[in-house]
């Protein structure tokens, strides 16, 4: 049996606040918004008497995943990239320095632009919940 990558999944807070920030910043379109809840969805992800609130935005073929759930887990938002266990989403831009400039104020960025030893291009952010996101040159 053979598979392929069906989403990526990001636990937020605020799940309007994390469509907003994905859909401004990152032009996504929502592909879907849902909730699901009940005796298997809790058995399936191992939270008792869970519910999520979901959106499914459109990555350019990869469908990026927001859950916000109830009842609300511990925060385990990685302080740097290299803690272990440390996740980031990956966005690929046609030019990073323009997509830094064009950034909201209120975005937490971990430096400017850096062109690395490869040739390319990086910009780490934070979404409004301390996710890890990479930008790079496409």
């Amino acid at each position: 049996m053979s598979g392929s990558v069906h989403h990526t999944g990001t636990t937020v807070a605020d799940l309007d606040r994390a469509v907003e920030f994905y859909t401004e910043v990152f032009d996504l379109e929502v592909l879907a918004e849902f909730e699901s809840g009940g005796e298997a969805f809790s058995t399936g992800v191992g939270v008792e008497n869970a519910t999520g609130q979901f959106a499914h935005l459109d990555g350019d073929g990869t469908r990026v995943e927001l859950v916000e759930y109830e009842p609300e887990g511990e925060e385990a938002v990685a302080d740097s990239v290299n803690d272990r266990g440390a996740k980031h989403l990956g966005f690929g831009v046609d030019d990073v320095e323009a997509f830094y400039e064009d950034l909201p104020d209120d975005v937490e960025t971990i430096s400017e632009p850096q062109t690395t030893g490869t040739g390319t291009t990086i910009l780490f952010l934070r979404d409004p919940d301390g996710n890890l996101i990479e930008v790079l040159d496409a």
